[in-house]
């Protein structure tokens, strides 16, 4: 028989989703679609759980039943949001620290459908190991990812230590299965590469903390006074954190406000860049991609909306946002997307992404296709 315990933590979270229009996700996020009363949502809940208990021919397993009740009520929110077991809960505890080791796969997923491979940072072990931009993966260690969040995915995948985790991998219609190393993925934050007609090319993998230092380090001494256009390569920078990505706006522009989150509340929580910029009449251009996420998203659309670059590439992924953890009894957690980045004009970028100035064909996406629509760019054409 399904424990009691159990399933009043079921029904408690249930009802926290009901009653609050099943999260954040539902209303603000995604507007307020119509749904069943809370009477009627209760009533088919304990309809399943009784037709389990009295008609399931085996005793089911408590566990096993209550983390997939879990993950399909919580992971079915939003492509973020989502259910995290004791250990996967404690890794994603450390998930902004840069030792954890990792793939270097860059995914998107929407619920239950496998999480696609829209990335791949270069060098780094999925790119060795022959994994593809447009591969899903289909299971981690044997385990199916069709009911995994976006998040307890990304997790998955990271761990402290190194060794190897198993894909299998679905390609053009066959699977096939590959084992890839973990590995420390980022050397350093940046990389400034010269580039004819430009003032360089900086690849950003991250926007973790020391991001903005090194870049003062680094890309300074080589750009001031160069009239040609800084090339800021934002297309695999799928990670990191906002106070970061502020700062390292704030080299190029001041504003009190560049933006806000807004709350289920309607709160919102003002972002700024008061510093004095150091760069602030060096021209940019932001590349941009399927890979472009979360406060690389943020980047991107400030120096947009600011006038202080031009982007070009394709639409981004929509994943500016904030998530919080709730922890439960058992040390499992929620993941909960609780607030959204607006521009200042009210404009949402959560599951719209940035719009490119400068848009590319989705078959004409390599190096060559960005440098060629920058240069013309920057020539006025």
């Amino acid at each position: 028989m399904l424990k009691t315990n159990k399933i009043g933590v079921l029904r408690a979270v249930a009802a926290v989703l009901v009653i609050r229009g099943f999260g954040f996700g539902a209303n603000v996020l995604q507007g307020a679609p119509q749904k069943p009363s809370a009477r009627e949502s209760f009533k088919v809940m304990e309809r399943v759980i009784s037709y389990i208990k009295a008609d399931y021919l085996e005793e089911p397993d408590p566990k096993k039943v209550m983390d997939g009740a879990f993950q399909g009520l919580i992971n079915s929110l939003d492509v973020l949001s989502g259910y995290l077991d004791k250990p996967t809960a404690a890794k994603f505890g450390a998930l902004n620290r840069l030792q954890l080791k990792d793939i270097g796969a860059v995914l998107y997923k929407r619920p239950n459908a496998f999480p696609l491979v829209v990335g791949l940072l270069e060098n780094s072990p999925a790119a060795k190991a022959g994994l593809k931009i447009g591969d899903y993966l289909s299971a981690v260690d044997n385990q199916s990812t069709l009911v995994w969040s976006l998040t307890e995915t990304v997790i998955r995948l990271k761990d402290a230590g190194a060794g190897k985790v198993k894909l299998r991998v679905i390609r053009d219609n066959t699977t096939k299965e590959m084992d890839v190393e973990r590995a420390a993925i980022y050397g350093k934050p940046l990389a400034l590469a010269a580039q004819k007609g430009t003032a360089g090319v900086v690849r950003i993998p991250h926007l973790y903390p020391t991001l903005a230092a090194e870049f003062k380090k680094t890309v300074l001494p080589a750009v001031p006074g160069s009239a040609a256009p800084l090339v800021l390569d934002l297309r695999d920078c799928h990670e990191g954190d906002v106070a970061e990505a502020a700062a390292f706006l704030n080299i190029f522009l001041k504003a009190e406000n560049i933006g806000y989150f807004e709350k289920k509340s309607g709160a919102k929580e003002a972002l700024g860049c008061p510093g004095s910029p150091i760069l602030e009449s060096q021209p940019l251009v932001v590349w941009v991609g399927p890979a472009t996420m979360g406060p690389a998203e943020i980047a991107a659309a400030v120096l947009k909306d600011q006038k202080r670059a031009k982007v070009i590439g394709t639409a981004t992924a929509g994943l500016a946002s904030r998530q919080e953890i709730f922890p439960l009894e058992q040390g499992d957690s929620l993941v909960l997307t609780t607030g959204v980045f607006c521009l200042p004009s009210g404009e949402k970028l959560w599951t719209k992404g940035v719009t490119p100035d400068v848009k590319l064909d989705l078959a004409k996406t390599e190096t060559k296709d960005y440098l060629e629509k920058t240069l013309a760019a920057a020539a006025g054409r």
